[in-house]
């Protein structure tokens, strides 16, 4: 697989990230699907194996989306900014601290958001703590899901 065609594989996986950040939007079936496309393309085993580990994820991902409340979160106040930072929380969070750090940093972004709309730190964390309960949950686990995923493609493209 050439450059370009990588490129492509890690536009479409970053347009999936974004659409899970968005409701109706189907973010991590994106994110598979490039890993479906790259693997159909690519010779080597280990992208297989990464297109076998993205399937267990996402459908693990679905399994707890599914096991949770619905997303109620625009009904309790998030707006298109808070997830924006909850994202971009996220994903600064995954590369600082490989993995876990996905978790904080969704928080964290969320909590900034709220401190800078409601300027007071304990309004801010009661917001979270709604936006949290309203499915923040949900789209925390679809979102490390597909940082996952991606993470392991990057990691089969550039380390193997």
């Amino acid at each position: 697989m050439g450059v370009w065609e990588l490129l492509l594989v890690g536009l479409v996986m970053l347009l999936g990230l974004c659409g899970v950040l968005l409701p109706g939007v189907p973010g991590s079936w994106l994110v598979w699907a490039a890993v479906l496309w790259w693997a159909l393309t690519d010779p080597r085993p280990v992208a297989w194996w990464v297109l076998v580990g993205a399937t267990v994820a996402l459908f693990l991902s679905q399994v707890v989306r599914w096991t949770l409340p619905p997303r109620r979160l625009q009904a309790s106040g998030a707006t298109a900014r808070m997830a924006v930072y909850a994202g971009l929380g996220a994903l600064l969070g995954f590369f600082l601290l490989p993995v876990l750090g996905a978790v904080p940093g969704f928080l964290g972004g969320i909590y900034l958001c709220e401190r800078l709309r409601l300027g007071r730190s304990g309004e801010a964390r009661a917001a979270l703590r709604t936006a949290m309960r309203s499915g923040g949950w949900s789209v925390l686990a679809e979102l490390v899901a597909c940082l996952l995923i991606m993470g392991a493609w990057l990691g089969a493209v550039f380390l193997v």
